[in-house]
């Protein structure tokens, strides 16, 4: 895994960085690509990119609201085929 002075803190990654990062990560893990101390940091970063990840979404989710008067409507999938 890359060593710590290469990798970008958390807080100054993009949504979709975090999210690649997170991918790849787990797919090296699934993998079987890492030795145990390096499968165990890449645990912890990836659970500090998912925690990550899942602020930013709550913060987009939040403004939604606002934007919508705090009134989120359920998707209705026959609304996106017309489209």
């Amino acid at each position: 895994m890359g060593s710590r002075s290469t990798q970008k803190a958390v807080a100054e990654l993009t949504f979709e960085q975090a999210l690649d990062e997170l991918d790849a990560l787990v797919r090296r893990m699934e993998a079987g690509e890492l030795a145990l101390d390096d499968a165990l940091a890449a645990y912890r970063r990836g659970a500090e990119l998912a925690r990550h990840c899942q602020g930013k979404l709550a913060v987009a989710e939040q403004e939604i609201r606002k934007l919508d008067g705090d009134v989120l409507t359920p998707l209705d999938p026959s609304e996106l085929r017309g489209a």
